[in-house]
């Protein structure tokens, strides 16, 4: 992999590749932990790089992978943050954009609930179709057709009707179990309401994190011994996460358009703007409204159910051999999806709870330890 070095300050060397540098002179400690902190963030998002060559790319699978890539990130930054105490102006900063993640968490976990909903209607049209069944009348074929109708009409974008369905689940949180004294420490998040509001926005959550992010200059890094590169790296990590993730999963006004202006000297930009770029071209590809998400499994659904009808509506008993064959192998394939779906559903709504209060800590932590003054709120 290539290093560069991110900007021509001698004390901030991060990413610099010198072969003859010795580690033992008397370089700051804190400058060492600052450059492997910008190689770690590489060398996760080339890892999830190459995964997104095949087909791994907006699955369950992936999502998950990227999820763990930010928990890594995360923790390695939070023991930058707790090393570096003075520079609390750049610490309220991330702290603010963070404080914006908690919201999309919540709504993700609304579009994981969504999906569970898709997956019921299709276990009850593999329960109609079921091939153990002796024979397949028209009384199974009328409760497959009504499934997948359901299914299609569950699946319509939230201005059409899938906003009814978010919005009465919209009274949990991932914040809502939070000990009472959780309330009363310094830092505790305005955005820990039970849910987002229906009148909330993914897209503005998103473009109100990228608004106002710039690298920091050269003056900037040298005053904060280069502190101020990690929390741009940081807040880059946090923004394209969330970006990925409303991206796949149903999301209330969903929205890609973020304009991701990343310097390529630093060693992780490239393989970010790669996955963006490739994000956005599936999104060309395969999705013609701004509705249900990218998720791999999202559209395996929906091919899988389209095939579905046309069989069923096709089919009249008593079924021919090649009507059998096609409805036995198009409810293998759904049986496929929903094997996944089972299996991964519920660690991935998981995983984005760890996510949440992985933020909620370190924020309410750092504004603990940097002192009442430093709330961003």
């Amino acid at each position: 992999m290539k290093r560069e070095q991110v900007h021509s300050v001698p004390s901030v060397e991060v990413g610099h590749n010198d072969d003859h540098r010795d580690h033992h002179e008397s370089t700051a400690p804190e400058v060492d932990e600052l450059e492997s902190f910008q190689l770690l963030v590489a060398a996760k998002f080339n890892h999830l790089l190459a995964s997104s060559c095949n087909e791994d790319l907006l699955s369950l699978v992936w999502i998950r992978k990227l999820l763990d890539a930010f928990l890594c990130c995360l923790e390695e930054f939070r023991v930058i943050l707790f090393n570096n105490k003075t520079s609390t102006h750049l610490a309220d900063d991330f702290f603010e954009r963070s404080l914006k993640a908690l919201d999309i968490c919540n709504a993700t976990r609304d579009g994981i609930e969504r999906i569970k909903q898709w997956q019921r209607h299709l276990e009850i049209v593999l329960s109609a179709l079921d091939s153990r069944q002796r024979v397949l009348g028209d009384g199974q074929l009328r409760r497959a057709r009504k499934a997948l109708v359901d299914l299609t009409l569950a699946m319509l974008d939230e201005k059409e009707g899938g906003s009814a369905f978010v919005f009465s689940h919209r009274n949990r949180s991932f914040g809502r179990h939070n000990n009472a004294k959780d309330h009363h420490r310094p830092g505790h998040s305005r955005s820990l309401s039970w849910s987002v509001s229906r009148s909330w926005s993914a897209a503005k959550q998103l473009q109100s994190i990228v608004n106002n992010l710039v690298p920091p200059r050269a003056n900037e890094i040298a005053t904060t011994n280069g502190f101020a590169i990690s929390v741009f790296t940081m807040t880059w990590v946090l923004l394209f996460v969330l970006w990925a993730i409303v991206a796949a999963i149903p999301c209330q006004d969903r929205g890609l358009q973020i304009h991701f202006n990343i310097p390529h000297h630093f060693p992780w930009g490239s393989p970010i703007l790669l996955m963006h770029d490739k994000i956005m071209e599936e999104s060309k590809k395969r999705e013609k409204r701004n509705s249900n998400g990218l998720l791999k499994e999202i559209h395996q659904i929906e091919i899988g159910a389209r095939q579905m009808m046309d069989l069923v509506d096709s089919a009249h008993p008593p079924l021919s051999e090649q009507q059998k064959t096609k409805v036995e192998q198009g409810v293998q394939e759904l049986a496929l999806v929903c094997e996944v779906l089972q299996n991964g559903l519920d660690p991935l709504e998981r995983h984005v709870r760890e996510v949440f209060h992985r933020i909620m800590s370190c924020r309410t932590d750092g504004l603990e330890l940097l002192g009442p003054g430093s709330s961003a709120e």
